[in-house]
């Protein structure tokens, strides 16, 4: 390799690092507690469900619909999430105790099941603080269109 390559690699990966922001405390721990979601709900941990999500939490799923707590926890007892990737995820502080979480997500149920969620979609979470704890208090579920 010539020199000029070598020099034009390193000044490159030097300003790549330089553009990534590190993330704050509130966005590793925001981004760690949605992905914690989907794995409860694949795992059929309701335990986890119910110590994070709010008494009155609701979701409007990808049908448009909306969904309470007890609903969402029951689904994941039944175990329908098969696989979930969550990737492109945000964090938007509102106050000092919410915050919304938008995320683009793909997400696998199993085959033959009459309501099968869309493969790909994107969400916007709710969190909120109580008693110095985050809590998923709303969540909405966005079916991406073949042209997104």
């Amino acid at each position: 390799m010539n020199k000029l390559a070598i020099f034009l690699i390193i000044f490159s990966a030097t300003v790549l690092a330089q553009t990534v922001k590190p993330l704050s405390p509130l966005e590793q721990t925001l981004i760690d507690s949605t992905k914690a979601i989907p794995e409860a709900q694949k795992t059929k941990n309701t335990d986890l469900l119910k110590r994070t999500l709010t008494d009155d939490f609701r979701v409007v799923g990808s049908e448009g619909r909306l969904h309470g707590r007890e609903e969402f926890i029951g689904d994941a007892a039944d175990g329908t999430l098969k696989e979930y990737t969550v990737y492109n995820v945000h964090v938007l502080p509102v106050s000092d105790t919410s915050a919304i979480v938008t995320y683009d997500a793909v997400i696998q149920e199993p085959e033959g099941d009459f309501d099968v969620a869309p493969r790909y979609q994107y969400f916007s979470d709710l969190w909120v603080k109580q008693c110095d704890q985050w809590k998923l208090r709303f969540q909405q579920a966005t079916p991406r269109r073949p042209i997104d």
